[in-house]
């Protein structure tokens, strides 16, 4: 395998930047980093001058419909395939393709896919797993998922799903407020599948019995779940604030500048500890196309819709039908709009992910012995070169 030498750039190590820093890599994995003028080295390493960009950790993404006009409950290889290239080419080198809420046959045909898919390396971003996104949720708070989907998860249901899976379930979103599912969470922790609240209208105290039940997740905060109401007088604390007042509960949130003004994007970086926050696209099928009429769910179930202005719109505008975001853009909005620090930015997308779907013994930072998952890109976060294992990845996929 190619050694690779990267040098004169800037390099977001495990433990902050390193200016003037070098970086080799050897049979695919992170061989040394250093300040300055790199040691002597032995023949056959290339050479890859970084002209002052920047060398990072690629990005893990765990929760994507799609992407490239491709959704991942398509039903061919060829979309799926389709939709992870498209976000490796903008830094995506781990990813969990996410479902919706379907019927059993859909969901199967997207077990066969990822089945399909995972001996690919060509040009291909590492598969973590699937995170199944429904069907265990509220009508009330349904957003884009199809409530006539939606049921509740009698034991015979959910161990159909989890024995069709092949173990490639990596993630599990729900409403826990539904019967049935807090009693899930049990079994879910058991297979090593991270239990989420999604899609939930559930007030505090139901929130409170599910995180001690191991829901310590909630999938695309503000996003599907409620908030502090009235009943009879009284207020009431929903999802969102559930994610505050539980120290331990982790959150995702959809970075785009958009689903989240970057005012909002200020308020949860300032209340909520910054080691519990990732950052997901949630994207669907028009990220990194161009805007215009597109549709959001698979080509059998859809609905149409319009990508502009940097999302998906339903077609009287009235509300967002989806994220068309890349990881990339939600670097560069935290950047760029907040004026985050970029080291710390990054994290939210690789050390983060990494340590909650615990992966970060090989991938998530720069870090000798670590896989060489690695990023060149420039001030802008404009994506030049992505590498996978050491293998650079190519530039039209």
């Amino acid at each position: 395998m190619t050694k690779l030498l990267f040098y004169n750039g800037i390099i977001l190590s495990e433990h902050g930047e390193i200016n003037d820093g070098y970086l080799t890599v050897s049979d695919g994995i992170i061989e040394r980093i250093g300040k300055g003028t790199p040691p002597p080295l032995d023949g056959g390493y290339r050479k890859v001058d970084l002209n002052h960009h920047i060398l990072s950790p690629g990005f893990i993404d765990t929760h994507t419909h799609g992407a490239g006009g491709a959704d991942f409950m398509d039903g061919t290889l060829e979309a799926f395939l389709m939709a992870c290239r498209m976000h490796l080419k903008h830094g995506t080198t781990s990813i969990m393709p996410t479902s919706m809420s379907c019927f059993d046959d859909e969901l199967f045909q997207l077990f066969d896919c990822f089945e399909q898919a995972k001996p690919i390396r060509e040009n291909m971003p590492h598969l973590l797993g699937l995170h199944l996104e429904g069907p265990y949720f509220s009508p009330e708070q349904a957003g884009a998922q199809p409530a006539e989907c939606m049921t509740v998860p009698f034991p015979h249901h959910f161990d159909k799903i989890i024995d069709r899976s092949g173990g490639n379930i990596r993630r599990w979103s729900s409403a826990p407020e539904v019967p049935g599912v807090i009693e899930l969470g049990d079994t879910l922790i058991k297979l090593g599948i991270l239990p989420s609240i999604a899609h939930s209208d559930a007030d505090y105290d139901v929130v409170r019995k599910a995180f001690d039940a191991g829901y310590r997740h909630l999938t695309h905060f503000y996003s599907g779940m409620s908030t502090i109401h009235r009943k009879n007088g009284y207020r009431i604390l929903g999802v969102v604030e559930s994610g505050y007042l539980l120290d331990d509960m982790h959150i995702e949130i959809i970075c785009d500048g958009i689903h989240l003004p970057p005012e909002l994007l200020e308020l949860i970086f300032k209340l909520k500890d910054h080691d519990h926050i990732t950052l997901v696209t949630d994207s669907m099928r028009a990220a990194g196309m161009p805007e215009g009429p597109t549709v959001l769910g698979s080509l059998k179930y859809n609905f149409q819709c319009v990508a502009e202005d940097g999302v998906a719109k339903m077609p009287d505008r009235s509300c967002f039908a989806g994220s068309t975001a890349t990881a990339d853009r939600m670097i560069r909005v935290l950047v760029k709009q907040l004026h985050m620090p970029l080291w710390d930015a990054v994290k939210f997308m690789t050390q983060n992910p990494a340590k909650l779907y615990h992966i970060f013994d090989w991938t998530g930072s720069l870090s000798v012995g670590k896989n060489a998952d690695l990023l060149v890109f420039d001030s802008d976060i404009n994506i030049e070169q992505v590498y996978v294992s050491g293998v650079r990845m190519g530039q039209d996929s």
